[in-house]
């Protein structure tokens, strides 16, 4: 049945939803890093901050299917 589910076209957006929030707080930490000196200790908070955001977006946007 249709609309028991995402459709590719919502998973695709969660997909670059993902990247997105990894590329961003990867850049923020590296710019962070950069203008502070701590390579690679705010990257690695960045990227911790990215993937905490991606999974809370992918959670809200699976919560509206079940």
């Amino acid at each position: 049945m249709a609309g028991d589910g995402p459709e590719l076209g919502d998973l695709l957006g969660m997909g670059a939803a993902i990247a997105g929030c990894l590329v961003v707080g990867f850049g923020i930490g590296w710019l962070a890093d950069s203008l502070a000196g701590t390579f690679p200790v705010l990257v690695l908070v960045g990227l911790l901050m990215g993937v905490v955001a991606a999974c809370l977006y992918v959670y809200g946007q699976f919560k509206k299917f079940m």
